[in-house]
């Protein structure tokens, strides 16, 4: 296919990124056109584009297209794809394995020891046509609208961490961290049978979305002690399962505070610097089942996600509150980034 397309490229490195005119990419072999419907901005495409401190040491070829998280319908497949075909509606696991490491031949290939991120390492998703190997690619259900199916991957983030390590029906869950992936997460338990949720954060807008994805306790931290209230509603013995999705070292902290003894420990928010735990009376005298949460796994989430989705049990309808065009891109992180956050997650269609 030729001619040319829309494409937000960071340019430069400094804050910002430029609406251009490139031209449409060609598949290698093995690689799948994708003509983007829908795509939604992620928090590592907002440290991308406000260039903080970890963007400047992570990024290193520029210019670069924006995006990882999208969903759109095939438009010329390589030579050698054999599993995806032209009108195929899909999305794409983000982390692009290789294929040919330990993790990769052990069944861990999210866990890829050379992996490749779309949008980090490769050009992404925020144009109107991207290039994606077929191996990460994912047929959708043709009945999930194209605003939905362009977030499963973070889905499919809380998906993992929610689940992981055992059932959660009849348990109690603190989820801390009120961004669209703990909100996530908050429907997942609800839906998955938890018995009683918490969700810890410092924005009441999203808290009061956190309440219509199943939160029976939205706890406000400028106004309220989250350890002190999940303790006593827990009468002293704290949660079953935490869900650590901020990565806020406070948040770190208190999570391993309000975990019980021998419960489940799952830790998917990254925090800024290292971070210092009780890691003898919050870890091992406790016997917490720690753990770490990256990304999904290619691809028993996906299928779990699609679940959840197709059957309409999971309504995602209250996290996706923004769809712009993609030429309004700007908005979207201006948004995302104003001190007050009115939102959940922010989808740009094409």
């Amino acid at each position: 296919m030729n001619g040319e397309m829309k494409s937000v490229v960071k340019t430069k490195r400094a804050p910002g990124a430029e609406l251009c005119s490139l031209e449409i990419p060609h598949p290698g072999p093995n690689d799948v056109l994708v003509k983007v419907k829908a795509a939604s901005i992620c928090g590592t495409d907002v440290h991308i584009y406000t260039w903080d401190g970890w963007a400047q040491s992570r990024i290193t070829s520029l210019p670069q297209t924006l995006g990882h998280e999208f969903a759109g319908e095939v438009a010329e497949v390589g030579s050698l794809v054999t599993r995806i075909k032209p009108g195929d509606m899909i999305s794409a696991e983000t982390h692009i394995p290789c294929g040919a490491c330990l993790q990769c031949l052990t069944g861990q290939m999210h866990i890829c020891n050379d992996v490749k991120i779309l949008g980090v390492d490769i050009n992404g998703c925020f144009a109107e046509y991207a290039v994606v190997p077929e191996v990460v690619c994912w047929k959708n259900d043709p009945s999930v609208p194209f605003e939905y199916a362009t977030v499963q991957e973070p889905l499919g983030n809380a998906v993992y961490a929610t689940l992981e390590g055992g059932g959660i029906n009849g348990h109690s869950v603190a989820v801390f961290g009120e961004g669209p992936t703990g909100l996530f997460s908050t429907g997942v338990a609800r839906v998955s049978g938890a018995s009683e949720i918490f969700v810890v954060g410092r924005n009441r807008f999203r808290l009061d979305i956190a309440k219509k994805m199943g939160a029976d306790h939205t706890i406000f931290i400028s106004e309220i002690d989250p350890v002190e209230y999940i303790l006593e509603k827990t009468h002293g013995l704290g949660v079953d399962v935490v869900l650590e999705m901020s990565g806020a070292p406070a948040a770190i902290a208190n999570a391993f505070k309000v975990v019980r003894k021998g419960g489940r420990f799952s830790a998917f928010g990254i925090p800024p610097h290292d971070v210092s735990i009780d890691y003898a009376n919050g870890i091992i005298f406790k016997g917490v089942h720690l753990n770490g949460i990256n990304g999904r796994k290619m691809f028993q989430t996906w299928f779990e996600v699609r679940n959840f989705l197709s059957s309409k049990r999971l309504d995602i309808s209250p996290v996706v509150t923004h769809i712009l065009p993609l030429e309004n891109y700007k908005d979207g992180f201006d948004i995302l980034t104003s001190p007050e956050a009115k939102c959940g997650k922010i989808v740009l269609k094409n």
